[in-house]
């Protein structure tokens, strides 16, 4: 039960990958202040707008209600428009792949494939999918620049402008000298929380399609999941 849960709450977090360039903009407390939220998100859009990148990440979900938390790790492949690969490593062997239009989450040790449609599970910016179109975040949040803890980070508040139980609102946390994405924290509905971690950003590194591409093993167990 809570291994399903968690893999819901980590499906809400990474649609975020594939919507950063979108976003509907709002004063803040921080509204005067240099550089301006636009800058910033001119910044992030013009450090994701290439091809693609590759990264690391480490994750941690809690689930409120049970006040438990689980933790991965792994990495990550991107590639405009639409594509990931969530490889992860730890604690159990999983892939999670989409095309743009197909998901796949292959789990090895059990020979077991789900299966379903990217726009139900990453449409409008869900699960860290805005990585894959960052130009989305404009369309479908309303953004404000909050203040930051660290020095070193932007921090900035996303709200979906509609709401869903899995959505409530994200939190970017922004290098300011480059632009990077180093943790998107995802909430949902009933307060649960999804922190991922970015490491070790690769940027204008080549990106084979075939990444994206699934031959389902012999003999899996075949699950739709929607």
């Amino acid at each position: 039960m809570f291994k399903k849960t968690i893999f819901t709450v980590l499906l809400a977090t990474l649609t975020i990958f594939c919507l950063i360039p979108l976003l509907s903009l709002t004063d803040s407390a921080e509204a005067g202040a240099k550089p301006s939220l636009e800058t910033i998100l001119d910044g992030i859009e013009k450090r994701y707008g290439g091809e693609g990148f590759k990264a690391d990440f480490y994750q941690e979900s809690t689930l409120k209600a049970m006040d438990i938390t689980d933790t991965a790790s792994g990495n990550v492949v991107v590639k405009r428009p639409g594509k990931m690969r969530w490889e992860y490593v730890e604690p159990e062997k999983q892939t999670i792949i989409t095309n743009g239009r197909d998901l796949w989450v292959f789990h090895p040790e059990d020979n077991q494939v789900m299966v379903g449609k990217s726009p139900y599970f990453f449409g409008d910016g869900k699960g860290a999918g805005f990585l894959s179109d960052i130009k989305m975040l404009r369309n479908h949040f309303k953004i404000t620049l909050e203040k930051s803890m660290d020095a070193e980070l932007f921090r900035l508040k996303l709200v979906p402008l509609k709401e869903t139980v899995d959505m409530a609102k994200i939190y970017l946390q922004i290098s300011k000298k480059t632009y990077d994405a180093l943790f998107i924290i995802t909430i949902n509905a009933y307060g649960d929380e999804t922190k991922i971690r970015m490491t070790n950003y690769r940027f204008n590194v080549p990106i084979d399609d075939d990444l994206f591409k699934v031959k389902i093993p012999k003999g899996a167990d075949i699950i739709n999941l929607e």
